[in-house]
This record gives structure tokens, sequence and C-alpha cells, in this order.
């Protein structure tokens, strides 16, 4: 916005990101727009405004800052909150999944979001946790992924906290980010001018993986 003339449409799901951004739409007004919706949805929304092309996409995948420091949210461990993980208002929180998805559906989700090796365990340590009570917060969720795991690999001190891997998967299948990653992708496509640019923000394989197949399928 400060370096060219153009007019910005920002498009996030979650209301506390629209909220915040209500100084720098002030900032630049006339130029920058910002809609609570999914970027799933980018063409749709922006149609119903009278616009039916635009010259470029960015999409910035995954949890934001602001979402993982606010622990009423449910995003991270490291602060003690109910298990929510929604990036915006609608549909199942975290909470609902652990205490009610069966165990091979934990074990699929936590494998294949997560790419936790060790899903199995988790899977099976959640739902024996949970027959003795519901599993409501983070950090009670948390404390049974890292029991759950075996002594050696708590012990080795790896980069990263035994249940990284294991909150990534539900916030991913409590938010269906692969699935409104692809839907972005057609959407942005449909949206697009003729040489219109597409930049992709993704933080992990999965997210990698789904963005550079769209891309070589359109060759």
């Amino acid at each position: 916005l400060r370096a060219a003339d153009c007019r910005v449409w920002g498009i996030d799901r979650d209301p506390d990101a629209v909220s915040r951004s209500a100084d720098l739409v002030h900032q630049f007004p006339g130029r920058l727009d910002v809609i609570e919706g999914r970027f799933s949805d980018m063409d749709l929304l922006l149609s119903n405004r009278g616009i039916s092309g635009i010259d470029g996409v960015a999409l910035d995948l995954g949890v934001s800052s602001f979402q993982l420091e606010d622990g009423d949210r449910g995003f991270s461990f490291q602060i003690d909150g109910p298990l929510d993980m929604r990036m915006g208002e609608a549909g199942r929180t975290a909470e609902e999944v652990v205490n009610e998805e069966e165990e091979f559906i934990l074990r699929d989700l936590i494998y294949t979001f997560g790419e936790e090796r060790h899903a199995g365990r988790i899977a099976r340590a959640i739902v024996a946790e949970r027959a003795r009570g519901p599993i409501r917060t983070t950090g009670h969720l948390s404390d049974v992924v890292v029991n759950a795991m075996p002594k050696a690999f708590v012990r080795r001190g790896r980069d990263i906290h035994p249940a990284t891997r294991t909150f990534q998967a539900l916030r991913i299948y409590v938010n269906d980010e692969i699935g409104e990653l692809k839907r972005g992708l057609a959407a942005a496509e449909r949206l697009l001018n003729p040489c219109g640019r597409l930049a992709v923000v993704s933080f992990h394989s999965l997210e990698d993986r789904e963005v550079k197949r769209f891309l070589q399928s359109r060759g």
C-alpha cells in the first residue's frame, strides 16, 4: 500500500483479525478493505463488491502469533486454556474432536496432519484418558501426549516439544486447512487476471506439497 498505487482486499475468517485491522484501514481510506470470510470464497466475496478480476493474490497460511499468544483460543500448549483451536467462530472445537472421535480417526488425523510417527500411542492415550474424564484444556492434552511418548524420545531433548505435531494436526483438522488451501488456490485461479501473480507463504510440508502440486498441474 505504501509502495504502489493499488487497492488491497484483505480476507480473514478470524473476527479478531478483522477488528485489529481497523487502524490500518483508517490509514489507507478507499484503498484497503478487510472482509471477514474464508479466502476460499474470495471470488464470491469480491464479486459481491463488484470486483471480477484482480492482479495479484497473496495467501498467508497457518496460525498467527496473535492466535498463539491468546490462551483463550487454545492453539498453544505453552499457555493453558480451553481446547478450541478454531480460526473462526463456527464448527467443532478441538475439545469436541479429542473427546468424541474414535481412536482410529484420532490416530489417522494425528499421523496425516501432524506427520507424527507415534500417532497410535497418542490416540490410545487420549481415549484412555478421556474415559476417566473429558480432556478440556491445552495443558491437559499436552500432558497426555508427553506421557504417551517413549521415555527415550522425551529425554532426547528434541528441538520441538513432543506435543507440537499433535497440536498442529488438530488445528489443521478443526479448520480444514488443507481443504481450505485447495479451494483457495482454485478461487485465486478463477479471480486472477491474465498475467496475474499468485504468492503463497506456507509453513509446513503438507501445505508446501499442495501448492507445488497445484502449480505443477498448471504447467
